[in-house]
């Protein structure tokens, strides 16, 4: 994919959310809202602060994250949905693998 997010902006991948509910019934593609947890794409060089210096961005490709129901602007890139949005719309890093 050819393409690279500018300042603090990223590319998100939707994931998909269940196909069933906890007590196994199965929700149709109707019922279904879409999934507000995302996998980073690209992620752009950051924003600039006042002194101009460049503020590095906190989320990298491959993050899994979490993001507001209205956030982002859906394009279409290579025939695949993907969101593009401000860094700080996400609303935090998934992090798995940790000790409940």
């Amino acid at each position: 994919m050819a393409f690279k997010p500018l300042h603090d902006r990223v590319l998100v991948r939707r994931v998909e959310s269940e196909e069933k509910t906890s007590g196994g019934l199965i929700i149709p593609d109707t019922a279904k809202e879409k999934p507000q947890e995302g996998e980073i794409v690209a992620v752009g060089a950051g924003a600039r602060d006042e002194d101009g210096d460049r503020i590095a961005p906190d989320v990298k490709a491959g993050d899994r994250i979490l993001f507001g129901k209205w956030s982002g602007t859906e394009i279409t890139l290579d025939g695949e949905e993907l969101l593009i949005m401000k860094e700080s719309d996400i609303l935090g890093i998934m992090e798995s693998g940790k000790a409940a």
